[in-house]
């Protein structure tokens, strides 16, 4: 007997030999079969859908949870443009923190709002004797005050309270851990949001070092909730490459470093296990650290890359030789030059034809480095909803000629490289229906065409946030498709994206998320 029957419905599967059905069976978290297979076969549930359109549920292949629920609970200077403005939320914040000494942290700052950054000297005259922290959207640079600065070596470089890269780490190792609890708490939060757009896994870039980790135990916050019953969702987890120490490894093995016991990618279950190994080289467009080869447009620099480029090469070769699949963070050319140059090395080095290596963000790729991904067989993650939200000052600062190179779609597929999407949620919107709208119409919030040669179709869009995420995440045996034998997770739509005008994609229902063949509420809860 089967536990549900999906009978009723616009079934699309992403697997050719099967594209469309209209029964789905399920029994103990898996697809048992489809259509004439199961039709006839007795459950103890049938969920009669009355035509609604049922996807693979979405794989957010790139994404920030904890960061996520950290900022949903932290006051926020969202929206405001003007200066002062600011700092009377910043100081609205302070009245409501403990005593002097302590931190307060304030979300939602980027620069561009205000048409400069603010400075220490600002932050001071609101700041009553507290550590002000605000932290840049793009979780790339942050603003303090000079009770912060106060704290930090000499040698940390900022511009009068502006941190950027590796500088913001050294403010944020000064009030780092959070604890397992508050750490777990955010995650929960996270995924509930992602389980109320469609999205059933996800792959969490950066934990326990880096720009982003909260915690040199982090890995437990998710082990906790596992334990507790309270993950929402399936997550993969990628330590950052800091965490990374010489490991002392028989000379055969020919691992230089590793994390500790020899932890490496796949090692986990399939709620929780250990994905890529996170590789920061550059920063972010947003922050304007972004490392190019010709200069921002009207700016006299070109961004920077995050250590020495001899550095960065060989935590790639000893990630590569370890045994791990990388996912290395490279938003612009000068920094996927970097990676894609490191990646060969360590391919002649000790050829892995199967590591599945990632290029997150893949955000400025001349036409010249196309076929160096595919000859390599790296995947380009993208975040196709950063051009939808900041996709008018990207165009800007990249120029006439590099601003179709950002983001590609169009690029990728038809040079054979797969295709991943991913949000890096809280950046910006996570949900994968709105990115997915994008990559059809490649048009920013206000209507500008970004790289209109870069569009896809709905179908290669939707696979980018299904199959593609499965195979980037080493899911493919278990997700990404509904095939018999794989996870019934899924999401349930209340219209066909195929068959939608482009412009109403985003706006698409989704009517429940099922994860192992159990239905989730409204609001996200098993």
């Amino acid at each position: 007997m089967l536990c549900t029957r999906l009978t009723n419905a616009n079934i699309l599967t992403m697997d050719p030999d099967h594209p469309v059905a209209h029964d789905l069976g399920i029994w103990r978290g898996r697809i048992v079969g489809l259509d004439e297979a199961v039709t006839s076969l007795p459950a103890r549930e049938v969920v009669d859908l009355q035509g609604a359109t049922v996807l693979p549920g979405f794989i957010d292949s790139h994404v920030h949870l904890s960061w996520t629920g950290l900022k949903a609970r932290t006051p926020s200077i969202a929206g405001l443009t003007r200066v002062d403005d600011v700092l009377a939320a910043v100081e609205d914040a302070v009245s409501r923190t403990g005593a002097a000494g302590a931190w307060v942290s304030v979300g939602g700052y980027d620069q561009r709002a205000l048409g400069r950054h603010l400075t220490a000297t600002e932050l001071d005259r609101v700041s009553h004797g507290r550590r002000i922290f605000l932290m840049h959207d793009s979780g790339h640079a942050c603003v303090v005050n000079t009770a912060v600065l106060d704290m930090l070596p000499a040698d940390v470089p900022h511009e009068d309270g502006l941190l950027v890269e590796s500088a913001m780490g050294a403010v944020r190792r000064l009030r780092l851990p959070y604890s397992q609890a508050e750490l777990a708490d955010a995650i929960e939060h996270a995924g509930r949001v992602c389980l109320a757009e469609g999205i059933t896994a996800c792959a969490e870039a950066g934990i326990g070092a880096g720009l982003l980790g909260h915690s040199p135990v982090e890995l437990g916050a998710y082990q906790l909730l596992r334990d507790e019953g309270r993950l929402p969702l399936r997550v993969q987890l990628m330590p950052g490459g800091d965490t990374l120490k010489q490991a002392g490894a028989h000379e055969h093995d020919g691992i230089p470093r590793a994390l500790d016991l020899g932890l490496r990618t796949g090692f986990g279950d399939d709620w929780l296990s250990i994905g890529a190994l996170k590789i920061y080289t550059d920063g972010g467009m947003m922050a304007r650290t972004a490392a190019l080869t010709e200069p921002y447009e009207g700016m006299d620099h070109t961004g920077q890359l995050q250590d020495d480029p001899e550095r960065l090469t060989d935590l790639i070769v000893d990630g590569h030789l370890g045994g791990w699949q990388l996912a290395v963070h490279a938003i612009g050319d000068r920094a996927a030059d970097l990676a894609l140059d490191a990646l060969e090395h360590a391919q002649k080095l000790r050829p892995r034809p199967d590591a599945r290596h990632r290029i997150e963000h893949a955000g400025l790729i001349r036409p010249d480095q196309l076929p160096r991904f595919a000859r390599l067989g790296v995947s380009a993650v993208v975040q196709p909803t950063f051009l939808h939200s900041f996709g008018d000052d990207y165009a800007e600062v990249m120029g006439a000629k590099r601003a179709p190179w950002m983001y590609r779609g169009r690029g990728f597929l038809d040079h054979g490289v797969t295709l991943v999407g991913s949000s890096d949620r809280p950046v910006t919107d996570g949900a994968p229906l709105r990115a997915i709208q994008f990559m059809v119409e490649r048009a920013s919030a206000s209507g500008r065409l970004i790289g209109p040669d870069e569009t896809i179709t709905v179908e290669e869009a939707l696979r980018a946030y299904t199959v593609a995420g499965a195979y980037a995440c080493r899911w493919d045996d278990s997700a990404g498709s509904l095939t018999p034998g794989k996870r019934a997770d899924l999401v349930v739509l209340g219209d066909d994206p195929r068959h939608v005008e482009p412009s109403r994609i985003s706006g698409i229902e989704v009517v429940t998320t099922f994860v192992d063949g159990h239905e989730t509420t409204e609001a996200g809860k098993l």
